[in-house]
């Protein structure tokens, strides 16, 4: 079988992934990464950044080195999985990432690390906070959230998906996101995808950010189908 890395998205867990895992062990040999910082893992002196979780990815191909992977990222993860696809070709056969957000400014990162402030969390979602504590550590929950933030003003200033950077990727990528995201637009979504050499867009109806609101069978479907076209061998999809 084929292989499939799954990465979750800021603030995630790879057991934010379990149902999907369930289905699509079907179709491959499926690998689970935990991003630095996250699950009260350490993180490093020098922050949190993307290029980072790049290097995550990548070395955890390279594990592997006589197999190929296919790639699934959510919010930040499919960042990741675009953005080493882009730096370090030949290794993925194809991504496919949802709710991603691909256009960064300095403005958008503003916008995006106004919600990440650990008192203000405390304070008016503590049912919230309390979830990050059981997912993260007690305390250790309030330091990955300022890191995000950083990873977050740094591609504000500095993204790495530029439109060059996109044009370059020269395998299959369907970017996904749902009509109802209040972080991701369909419109910077479908932009981007046209700049990728073998891009498609899919829209998930009734769909915001949040990946446990997602109806997985709405999502697993398309990813079938995706991968229908793909994966090697592929001619049918999985029930």
């Amino acid at each position: 079988m084929e292989h499939l890395l799954l990465l979750h998205g800021a603030l995630g867990l790879p057991d934010d992934f379990s149902e999907l895992e369930k289905s699509l062990s079907t179709r491959f040999r499926v690998h689970k990464l935990l991003f630095a910082g996250h699950g009260n893992t350490p993180i490093p002196a020098k922050g949190l950044n993307m290029e980072l979780y790049m290097d995550q990815i990548a070395a955890y191909i390279a594990g592997y080195p006589t197999e190929f992977f296919h790639v699934f990222g959510y919010s930040m993860g499919g960042y990741a999985a675009l953005a080493c696809a882009a730096q370090y070709p030949g290794r993925i056969r194809s991504v496919l990432t949802f709710a991603t957000k691909l256009q960064w400014s300095p403005e958008a990162a503003a916008k995006e690390t106004a919600f990440l402030q650990p008192d203000i969390i405390a304070t008016k979602v503590p049912r919230y906070a309390a979830q990050l504590a059981e997912r993260h550590g007690a305390t250790h929950w309030k330091h990955l959230l300022s890191g995000i933030s950083g990873l977050m003003e740094r591609l504000g200033t500095q993204p790495l998906l530029t439109e060059k950077v996109l044009g370059e990727i020269d395998i299959p990528v369907q970017i996904m996101v749902g009509d109802r995201d209040n972080m991701v637009s369909m419109d910077e979504s479908r932009e981007a995808t046209a700049f990728l050499k073998s891009g498609r867009f899919a829209v998930l109806p009734g769909t915001a950010h949040p990946f446990e609101k997602v109806r997985s069978s709405l999502l697993l479907s398309l990813m079938h189908d995706f991968w229908a076209e793909h994966q090697a061998g592929s001619s049918s999809t999985p029930a």
